[in-house]
């Protein structure tokens, strides 16, 4: 399930159930921590991605599709490097992150200074479906 987490694999309810089993039988919190956990992360697979992280591989793979056959520019390389350091980090990039530091210092704009609309709109989709798999 750990593994799971951290390729960006589907994670499963037999998944979740590992993860929660897990969690009690190595004595980390209580029941009452761990549906804590559940609740303030939108999900157990998002908590527990957000303490191990995203594979570097993961989070690159699941970029490679957008970067893709386009010829990418010097602030685009780094801005898109930026979000595969975070999600290595963190497991997760909420999408208004990138409006923020460190994201501002590449184009004080954020994203929308560096990308098409469209390759926003996409670059979004691909952050939503990294969460989606661990949720």
């Amino acid at each position: 399930s750990i593994r799971k987490l951290r390729t960006n694999a589907q994670l499963t309810e037999s998944d979740l159930a590992d993860l929660e089993r897990m969690l009690g039988e190595a004595g980390i919190g209580t029941p009452a921590d761990v549906e804590r956990a559940k609740h303030e992360n939108h999900g157990l697979g998002l908590f527990v991605r957000s303490l191990v992280g995203l594979d570097r591989e993961a989070a690159k793979q699941a970029l490679a599709g957008f970067m893709n056959g386009k010829t990418l520019r010097a602030n685009q390389i780094e801005f898109l490097e930026l979000m595969i350091d975070h999600l290595t980090e963190n497991g997760t990039l909420e999408p208004e992150r990138l409006y923020e530091s460190p994201y501002t210092d590449v184009n004080a704009l954020g994203v929308e200074g560096v990308f098409a609309s469209a390759e926003v709109a996409e670059l979004v989709s691909i952050l939503d479906g990294i969460k989606r798999r661990a949720a």
